[in-house]
């Protein structure tokens, strides 16, 4: 039955995508044929007749040159597409008693040309929030996808998208968000992708590792070794060494130490510092212990006689980090008795008191981490009745003595006969003294006994006279006594005679005789 037939898969169902400047045919499913001839062929794009072929025969202006209809097919050729081009074209065929009518839809889009990407900020810190934009000099109906590395983004918490998925912003930024980045922009017709545009992501530090070569316990004073700081930083930290809390010279992630010296053991820690982000970390502590070697190791006694029943002492010392001291007697580890102690962690071993069965040779092993020495010393304990007597005096010391007294008696001899030619001037000048009105002058009577005047006036030459005191007062002396006896010629003492007279007894105060008495008159 002959009728309209619409939608009858005359065009085909899908929209056709076509790029500008690119051609379109849109090809029918019907064929004229002699026995069965198209009678008219209509095309319209969005309602406007655009072609026509049959009875009458028009083309639009418009598309004059650039359209061609196919009169065995119906199928219409398009050239020369521009946007304008692109929206729903119709076809009307009447063939013989029936009428085909179809429609489609054509696209048009502009290739994608020159894609970009921008940012806010090329260099960002860890924690900060960074914008990116995906723009392309040509290119329509655009969509964009974003890569970091090969992995394609995704929206979650820290990355978010807008304006049609060009923008891209990540908050908060890490270290792993430094790229390279990439944009994909499309359309059906076009693709192409940005190139890559990398972030600088400055981190840290943090992870601040201290570590030392060679790695030992204990290192022997003299040695070389090195400090090596390590910290996860962008840029790369700079270090500082710190020794026991205090700031070391010298900065890099390398600290040499040469030549080292007990004084420099202690607690090392190095400090990591970002000049980008402004941040800092410091390492966990790390211990060097330099320890000097042995050396001069000896026992020394107390006193050079070890006397039994006294108190004695060896001590046990060296040059070098002493830690351990272990005592022996005899090759054997020592047992303290009841009277031995240790002090000053075992350098002092004391006797309290010294016995026989202490005597025989002891031994102390002083030792440190990287060195030991040993050191010995033969005890032997005497008796008090064993104590030699001292060595006898030979013509050597009985010289010495003899120049010793010599000297005793010449200084005491100097010292006498000072003080005699003193008195003596004292003496001279009291008798010079005359004058009326004092008591007269008397010589000694005896050589125990000297008067000497009282004076109480006093004459002048011109026949005046000067009083020293009132008349009524009188004058006290005292009593002088000393030894009067004649000294006797002296001669050098013998050895024997100095012995004798060093064991008398020294003469007492009241056993000295008296030179004088000075009385009153």
């Amino acid at each position: 039955m002959p009728g309209l037939t619409r939608g009858a898969g005359v065009l085909p169902d899908d929209p056709v995508d076509k790029a500008v400047g690119e051609t379109v045919k849109f090809n029918t499913t019907l064929t004229s044929s002699a026995g069965n001839p198209f009678g008219a062929i209509v095309w319209s794009f969005k309602d406007k007749k655009i072609f026509e072929a049959g009875l009458v025969n028009f083309t639009d202006p418009g598309y004059e040159g650039r359209i061609t209809v196919f009169i065995s097919t119906g199928s219409l050729e398009l050239r020369k597409l521009t946007l304008s081009d692109r929206g729903i074209y119709s076809v009307r065929i009447s063939q013989g008693p029936d009428e085909h009518e179809d429609t489609t839809t054509l696209n048009v889009f502009e290739r994608v040309i020159d894609v970009t990407v921008n940012a806010n900020s090329t260099d960002v810190v860890e924690g900060s929030s960074v914008s990116l934009s995906c723009s392309v000099s040509s290119g329509s109906s655009l969509s964009f996808r974003w890569m970091n590395r090969s992995s394609e983004l995704t929206a979650s918490d820290r990355v978010q998208f807008s304006d049609g998925n060009s923008t891209l912003t990540i908050t908060p930024v890490n270290r792993y968000d430094q790229g390279p980045f990439r944009c994909h922009a499309s359309n059906p017709v076009s693709d192409d992708i940005s190139d890559p545009f990398d972030l600088t992501v400055s981190y840290g530090p943090e992870n601040t590792n201290l570590s030392v070569d060679p790695l030992k316990e204990h290192y022997v004073d003299g040695s070389d070794i090195s400090l090596f700081c390590s910290a996860d930083s962008r840029p790369d930290a700079h270090f500082t060494w710190f020794l026991n809390g205090d700031q070391l010279p010298g900065s890099g992630s390398e600290l040499k130490l040469t030549n080292i010296q007990e004084r420099q053991s202690g607690n090392y820690t190095c400090q990591s510092f970002n000049n980008k982000t402004l941040r800092s970390d410091t390492s966990m502590q790390l211990s060097v212990s330099v320890l000097e070697r042995i050396s001069g190791a000896s026992v020394t006694p107390s006193t050079n006689q070890a006397i039994e029943g006294n108190s004695f002492k060896l001590t046990c010392d060296a040059d070098g980090s002493v830690l351990t001291r272990e005592w022996k007697k005899n090759g054997s580890d020592l047992t303290l008795a009841g009277h031995m102690t240790f002090y000053e962690e075992k350098r002092v071993l004391s006797f309290e008191p010294l016995n026989k069965t202490d005597m025989g040779e002891y031994s102390c092993n002083i030792s440190n981490l990287v060195s030991s020495m040993e050191a010995k010393y033969s005890l032997v304990v005497n008796s008090l009745d064993q104590i030699p007597p001292p060595p006898p005096c030979g013509a050597g010391c009985i010289a010495g003595i003899v120049i010793a007294c010599l000297v005793v008696v010449g200084a005491a001899a100097g010292v006498g006969y000072y003080f005699y030619r003193k008195k003596k001037s004292q003496g001279i000048s009291s008798t010079r003294r005359e004058g009326g009105g004092g008591q007269d002058n008397s010589t000694s009577t005896g050589n125990k006994e000297l008067n000497y005047a009282d004076i109480a006036t006093f004459q002048r030459k011109d026949g005046g006279s000067v009083q020293l005191r009132p008349q009524n007062e009188t004058s006290e002396y005292a009593q002088v006594r000393g030894n009067n006896n004649a000294p006797g010629t002296s001669s050098l003492p013998t050895y024997n005679a100095h012995m004798q007279r060093a064991k008398r007894q020294a003469p007492q105060p009241d056993e000295t005789q008296p030179y004088a008495q000075v009385r009153k008159h």
